[in-house]
């Protein structure tokens, strides 16, 4: 894995309207992908969500998605440290098990990261959103966008099509800025229980998932209307995890 800072990706200031994530980059206050993706689920994926709320009940749904939260949070800085060549150190029980399941990925999904060109960088589509990912780079010979990613439970691939749509969408961010041709894009997934996973979407499928974003933004602001530039939100430079 070597760097290649081919890239300059701009600083940005995460902030929140109407309690939705956006980001003000370049003078403009741009919602993140995964506000748009939540702002449009489907009625059955919504359904399913209150399903289980009402299973679980809703203290213990919050509190396994704050454990959640704070798990993937260790186990990306854990990575980010280790990308960059940073040691990072978090002695907290759940720090300790982001950092095992971090390096069950290092060892079973990063030996095919040949190239970085940027790690935790904010990347925008001008006028529509913004966002960021995890590692821009070469992925096995191929130009990509990769996304860690912890969960509960292993996933089945028809699982995870928002994870494949929010990949294209930094993609298409990406290849517009910055004149690249990305057409792949890697999930890096571990379970709390350390089973590791590879999801790889490409070519005509990735095109696919171009589409449904770019329908997923339209719809998006149909409903949601245009924030003005000068709108004020509460932020701190340069937060730009989106997940």
């Amino acid at each position: 894995m070597k760097w290649n800072k081919k890239f300059e990706y701009p600083a940005s200031i995460r902030s929140s309207v109407e309690g939705k994530r956006h980001y003000e980059i370049t003078g403009q206050k741009l919602p993140s992908v995964t506000t748009i993706l939540s702002a449009t689920q489907s009625p059955e994926k919504k359904a399913k969500l209150e399903e289980w709320k009402k299973r679980v009940g809703t203290q213990q749904a919050d509190r396994i998605r704050d454990v959640s939260a704070m798990r993937g949070t260790a186990m990306h800085t854990y990575l980010e440290g280790y990308i960059l060549g940073e040691n990072h150190l978090d002695l907290t029980s759940i720090g300790q098990e982001a950092g095992k399941m971090a390096d069950v990925v290092i060892q079973s999904g990063l030996k095919d990261l040949e190239e970085v060109w940027g790690s935790e960088v904010t990347l925008y589509y001008p006028g529509l959103y913004a966002g960021a990912t995890d590692v821009v780079g070469i992925y096995d010979g191929k130009e990509s966008i990769i996304d860690f990613k912890q969960t509960n439970r292993p996933k089945q691939r028809e699982w995870i099509g928002d994870y494949f749509v929010q990949l294209a969408a930094y993609a298409m961010a990406h290849n517009h800025v910055y004149g690249t041709k990305i057409q792949n894009g890697v999930i890096l997934m571990c379970s709390k229980d350390c089973f590791f996973q590879k999801f790889e979407v490409s070519d005509k499928e990735f095109k696919g998932y171009m589409h449904e974003f770019l329908r997923r933004v339209d719809e998006y602001y149909k409903i949601v209307p245009i924030v003005p530039t000068g709108e004020q939100g509460s932020g701190t430079k340069n937060e730009a995890k989106d997940e």
